[in-house]
């Protein structure tokens, strides 16, 4: 591993990110990664990364130049994107995300396969609407009535649900078949899964409330 935590950390992408999402992101991981061009973001709002991850095909000659030789890591490897270097080479309880959406929509598909592709690690992607992470295999999470949850497949997968508007139960999923989205809270909620494909969406605003529930969730997913 490039970086190893036992604290959350907090990973930056090259896409547009704000103080706000930054301050929120830093208040759950206070260590700072940045993937590749997401040094030049993090150093534009005076933030200075402990690591730099990624091929080095867009950070700049004047952001490469305010790290130590140490802290850059670069990895040739063209067969896989910043994000999956970086989640590939970081051993934390949780990465929250930033950076990583709104930019390009193939860039935010690529991440979302990514989460996929390491089902053992736990990353919360934090955009200004929405935020994303792939459900353990069992998940409590204290929402509030009427908060929209989205589930959504990236490959064959089943499930139990309580306190869901519509519960999944004896429902196949499959990104060409049945999905999940806009769903909504009645309370608490409590899933189980049969397989690590399930990207749970839910509001921006329930970024502490899903960052303690994957810190609590006991049950991981094999290394994929």
């Amino acid at each position: 591993m490039i970086v190893e935590a036992a604290e959350p950390i907090t990973l930056i992408g090259g896409a547009d990110i704000d103080k706000f999402l930054l301050k929120r992101a830093r208040a759950l991981g206070p260590r700072v990664v940045a993937a590749d061009g997401g040094a030049d973001a993090a150093l534009a709002l005076g933030v200075v990364p402990e690591a730099v991850i990624g091929d080095f095909d867009s950070l700049s000659a004047a952001g490469r130049a305010q790290f130590p030789p140490e802290a850059l890591h670069p990895i040739a490897d063209q067969d896989s994107t910043d994000f999956d270097k970086c989640l590939g080479n970081i051993a934390a309880p949780l990465v929250v995300g930033i950076g990583f959406s709104g930019a390009r929509l193939d860039h935010q598909l690529a991440a979302y396969n990514t989460l996929v592709r390491h089902p053992h690690r736990r990353c919360i992607l934090l955009g200004s609407e929405e935020l994303v992470f792939l459900a353990p295999p069992e998940l409590a999470i204290d929402l509030p009535e009427g908060c929209e949850v989205s589930l959504f497949p990236l490959g064959a997968v089943e499930g139990l649900s309580e306190g869901l508007l519509f519960s999944i139960a004896g429902l196949n999923f499959a990104p060409d078949g049945r999905v999940g989205t806009s769903n909504h809270a009645t309370g608490p909620v409590q899933l189980s899964l049969t397989a690590p494909k399930m990207l749970v969406i839910l509001p921006e605003a329930m970024l502490e409330v899903a960052a303690s529930a994957l810190l609590k969730a006991r049950a991981v997913w094999p290394e994929g």
